[in-house]
């Protein structure tokens, strides 16, 4: 097909990237929410539209890029979770207003597109930087949309990587169903007293396919860091802090309370510590890499557009100014809006203006710094939470300077709202910058044209922007956010990096907050700073990477236990799939069966999740639990039951997608 006719952005495709988007947004919305957690979706999204596409007439590589570049920057705008429900969890919502919530995604997202357009050529074309997640994209790409014999062979194009996709999804949705009815239990537990001086600890152990998938794409390393994190905060801080400060009751209500009120800001200041140490290492190759990619942009040949070959061709300069301009209006209206609700309106126009030129100036920044972090280590390890963590405790410090002496004592609530409002907006832009430039490479590798994957993107975002804000309402009625007012902590989805990023903004602001363990955390961070450090010097694989080990310790044990051991069985599946025939391929379709068991659970989550908000509408007696058929007397059994088919479910699915990796 002539280059000049072949099909890349079409209908259909966008069609079938939009469906897709629906799909993971919602999935990783919930899944983010309940792990800290969210899962890439480029590689899925591309071997869901392959085997779609495939069906079609007429399917190029390019169609399948466009579709997994909506997917992904959908996908990725998920991320705003982790500074959205701030606002609800500081009590500030009470909920998700739906145009609030889609202009925050949509202005931001679109304004993180453009914002990486000019840094394309400099991070993307001009550079070294290995943008390990796109290159591996286009990998599958080639080949599973190829007409070679390789590609007809391949497990992505032959139906395998589908058919692991399917599977893992069908797998842990039926489990999740079941779990719910309650004859299969959601989680192993044990509380107990330590000593005779009042301590407790203990574990729950949580029966989920969907953390069970993200150990397994974490890897070996980051499951120990969290296993060890786990150690620290239940094996340690809990009985320390409960002696310090009793709690009444039996043993679990005593270290559930210990944790929440003080082991989970320990955990907050590791958290912290890591997340700006990730960010720290980065500042040299940050600077250096930019200014030698801007030396080489401006060292090119110029030439008219006919002259540059298709994958230079960027959505025109003018077009992206415009676009910018135009996503500034609203961003000014929002600010000026939340200011009048807020009880801030006093001095909106100072709010508005100092608003906006922070979110021009900050977002520029971090779409630079969060885009080449994703070309040097990849979106999923790029530390998005550092990235919130420091423009909330800037825009804290700006308030507290620049408007907190012109209101009263009692508006501090208002402008820790506000500030955490507008990170919202930055970090959207933010997590948008750290996806987009690898879903650029693969196109550069796969022979894509720029301007069509950047209105691709646009309209990924506006697709996910329209999908957050139902689904993070939903949830928030159906089970609402950990350390949120009037919220049951047994029930309540931790949504760790929004209530740290809140409790930094409070503690800026109003001093609400106890600073004595947020540094204790601090100290705990720096020590496994330098044992990471020790233990990469040493030039093997071991590592124990500190912003894991402070999720371990800040998430609740439910959480972290199942992801360390599906860390473990992920890795041994890599092992053993490194003797066989077809390694890589075998790897390949463990990390989509895993990628199937997050988006399986994680949908039924959110239908589950509607069932309980709607209960009382839909007539169910129960309300915690709609579909539950048995009642308290069968917990007992429903532990051994629901633990013996989980390990036989692991050992089956492991087991047959070895198989067809190996065969195929």
């Amino acid at each position: 097909m002539p280059s000049s006719s072949r099909r890349e952005l079409t209908v259909r495709g966008v069609i079938i990237g939009i469906v897709i988007t629906v799909v993971f947004t919602a999935a990783n919305v919930f899944f983010g929410l309940k792990a800290g957690l969210t899962f890439a979706t480029s590689i899925p999204a591309a071997v869901i539209s392959m085997a779609i596409l495939r069906a079609m007439k007429n399917s190029t590589v390019q169609e399948n890029n466009i579709v997994q570049t909506v997917a992904s920057a959908a996908g990725t705008l998920s991320a705003i979770i982790f500074v959205l429900p701030g606002l609800v969890i500081l009590g500030y919502w009470n909920g998700f207003p739906f145009w609030m919530s889609f202009g925050i995604c949509a202005t931001g997202g679109i304004l993180g597109v453009m914002y990486t357009i000019p840094l394309r050529r400099a991070l993307v074309t001009d550079s070294d930087l290995p943008y390990p997640e796109g290159v591996a994209c286009a990998e599958v790409l080639k080949v599973g949309s190829g007409d070679s014999a390789e590609a007809a062979e391949s497990v992505e194009s032959g139906g395998a990587g589908l058919k692991a996709v399917i599977v893992g999804s069908i797998v842990s949705a039926v489990f999740y169903v079941i779990v719910q009815t309650k004859l299969f239990a959601a989680a192993v537990s044990s509380y107990f007293h330590v000593g005779n001086k009042g301590a407790a600890t203990g574990f729950d152990f949580g029966l989920s396919f969907a953390l069970f998938a993200v150990g397994h794409l974490v890897g070996l390393w980051v499951g120990v860091a969290m296993l060890v994190g786990a150690f620290i905060g239940w094996g340690w801080a809990v009985p320390h802090f409960l002696l310090l400060h009793p709690e009444g009751g039996a043993a679990a209500e005593a270290a559930q309370a210990t944790w929440s009120h003080y082991v989970r800001f320990v955990g907050a200041g590791t958290i912290g510590v890591a997340a700006i140490w990730t960010l720290a290492k980065l500042v040299k190759p940050v600077i250096g890499g930019l200014a030698g990619a801007m030396r080489a942009s401006k060292a090119r040949k110029s030439g008219t557009l006919a002259d540059l070959p298709r994958t230079e061709h960027d959505m025109p300069i003018g077009q992206v100014g415009i676009i910018t301009l135009l996503c500034l209006i609203p961003v000014g209206w929002l600010l000026g809006h939340f200011a009048h609700i807020s009880g801030l309106g006093e001095h909106a126009a100072l709010l508005v203006t100092g608003g906006v030129v922070f979110v021009i100036i900050l977002s520029f920044l971090v779409s630079a710094v969060c885009g080449y972090m994703a070309g040097l280590i990849g979106s999923s390890n790029s530390p998005l939470s550092g990235v919130g963590i420091l423009v909330v405790i800037i825009a804290a410090l700006l308030l507290v300077v620049g408007v907190k002496s012109l209101y009263p004592a009692d508006m501090g609530k208002a402008l820790v709202a506000f500030a955490l409002f507008i990170t919202s907006i930055v970090f959207a832009v933010a997590s948008i910058a750290n996806n987009n430039l690898q879903d650029l490479k693969t196109g550069q590798l796969v022979d894509a044209t720029p301007s069509l994957q950047q209105w691709a993107l646009v309209i990924g975002v506006i697709a996910g922007a329209l999908v957050i804000p139902p689904v993070l309402d939903l949830l928030n009625q159906a089970y609402g956010f950990l350390g949120a007012p009037g919220v049951d902590p047994a029930r309540a989805l931790p949504a760790p990096q929004a209530g740290l990023i809140s409790a930094l903004a409070q503690g800026v602001i109003t001093g609400d907050i106890d600073w004595s363990l947020i540094a204790i955390g601090g100290g705990i961070g720096v020590v496994l700073i330098v044992v990471d450090e020790v233990l990469g010097k040493t030039g093997k694989s071991m590592r124990l990477p500190p912003l894991a080990v402070g999720l371990g310790i800040y998430l609740p044990t439910s959480t972290t236990l199942m992801v360390v051991v599906g860390a473990l069985v992920g890795a041994w599946f890599d092992k053993r799939a490194e003797r066989g025939p077809k390694p890589e391929a075998t790897k390949q379709l463990g990390v989509l069966l895993a990628s199937g068991l997050i988006v399986g659970e994680s949908l039924l989550g959110v239908i589950v999740a509607a069932l309980v908000a709607f209960s009382d509408k839909l007539g169910f007696a129960n309300r915690d639990a709609p579909l539950a058929l048995v009642g308290d007397a069968f917990a007992t059994p429903a532990i051994w039951i629901g633990g013996l088919a989980f390990v036989a479910t692991v050992a089956v699915m492991y087991r047959w997608i070895g198989r067809i990796g190996q065969a195929g």
